[in-house]
């Protein structure tokens, strides 16, 4: 998939070729019956190696979205099967609560369903509009969570934050204007002076000058989680972090001692996250992001997805087929790599544990598995 950053200060999953990626000219009350935003799906012979962004396991079964409007169920055992939705452009994010269901992505379309993904409503669409000075205009979600099948939050590019209370039917854009940071960030490790230049390693790494840029006042919101004290996190671009604990109601910015995006949250226990992101970063918190702990990962790639599992365990995955995984929250990382039936080490976006004792795989090549049986 081609880069398209015509609104974009920086490219928000860059590895993966997904980034900003708008709609052409469009009024958000009204789409054209031309624009992907509203053209339903095609049914793919090649969906099971599409790009793929978010995967999820659910009572129904492993739902898995990706480019094209593309959402595909599974099973442990590796069997797809590409379900039509009323869109077809990149669908970036799934999550699920009390038997429901909702995907999200660019345009700002957010669809659900209530029969394990068998038939979508469309409950959000916002259409880039050019004549609309505001920037959020058309932004992509970028991540979904629901705490209940009433209670969701949706995060994306240019600060967008959304709520609902009633199951996805509307959605109020919230604030993350607040307190001042709980702590003082410290500098980036790795970062170097900005006349050090910008742009791409050869494998896909943004360069140290990337890493040092100024603040933004909207920050692209890469991802959303939540603690068993029910306390929620957002990740973003260039260092953002915040936390919220009366339920989105208002949020603070935290100190965070990375200036570098992250692409993902985990959460376990009260008060204990881990964030993952570019350049091999993972921080780790037990304090609800008071303070901050850089972790060995041994790696310099951007990891792009992540689960977390009983006991502090985790497993996260991004470019170069890399896998890491730890035993518990005492334990290191240790590293793998993932090689698909063609050889390739592709990126990957996520991993979801499966009954085997491995993991279901996705990424720009596609669904795999990795690991035992």
């Amino acid at each position: 998939m081609s880069l398209n950053l015509a609104r974009s200060r920086t490219p928000l999953v860059l590895a993966l070729g997904a980034t900003l990626a708008w709609a052409s000219a469009a009024t958000a009350q009204d789409p054209p019956p031309t624009d992907p935003s509203v053209q339903p799906s095609e049914l793919l012979p090649l969906a099971t190696k599409a790009l793929l962004l978010d995967l999820a396991r659910t009572s129904a079964g492993l739902f898995a979205v990706g480019e094209h409007g593309i959402v595909l169920r599974g099973d442990d055992a590796g069997q797809w099967t590409q379900l039509s939705t009323p869109t077809r452009v990149a669908l970036t994010s799934v999550a699920s609560a009390d038997g429901e269901l909702w995907v999200a992505g660019h345009s700002g379309v957010i669809l659900r369903s209530s029969d394990n993904g068998d038939t979508w409503a469309r409950q959000r669409i916002d259409i880039w509009n050019p004549e609309n000075v505001e920037p959020s205009q058309g932004a992509p979600i970028l991540d979904l969570l629901f705490l209940d099948a009433n209670t969701g939050f949706a995060v994306g590019a240019f600060s967008t934050l959304l709520r609902t209370t009633d199951g996805g039917q509307t959605w109020v854009a919230l604030s993350l204007k607040g307190e001042a940071p709980a702590a003082e960030a410290a500098p980036a490790e790795d970062a170097a002076p900005a006349d050090e230049g910008s742009g791409m390693d050869d494998s896909g790494v943004l360069l140290a000058g990337d890493l040092v840029l100024e603040d933004e006042v909207d920050p692209h919101l890469n991802a959303i989680g939540r603690d068993a004290a029910g306390t929620l996190y957002i990740a973003g671009e260039r260092g953002s972090m915040f936390r919220s604990r009366d339920n989105g109601d208002t949020w603070q910015r935290l100190g965070f001692p990375y200036e570098g995006s992250m692409f993902g949250v985990v959460t376990w226990g009260a008060g204990h996250v881990l964030a993952f992101g570019l350049r091999g970063n993972v921080y780790e918190s037990t304090d609800g992001g008071d303070s901050w702990s850089r972790l060995d990962t041994g790696t310099e790639v951007a990891l792009m997805g992540g689960t977390a599992l009983p006991g502090g365990a985790a497993v996260l995955v991004g470019n170069e087929g890399t896998i890491l995984q730890r035993a518990d929250g005492a334990s290191p990382f240790e590293r793998t790599t993932f090689q698909n039936a063609d050889g390739e080490t592709p990126v990957l976006s996520g991993a979801i544990p499966d009954a085997a004792g491995g993991f279901i795989l996705i990424g720009e090549k596609g669904a795999g598995r990795h690991g035992a049986r």
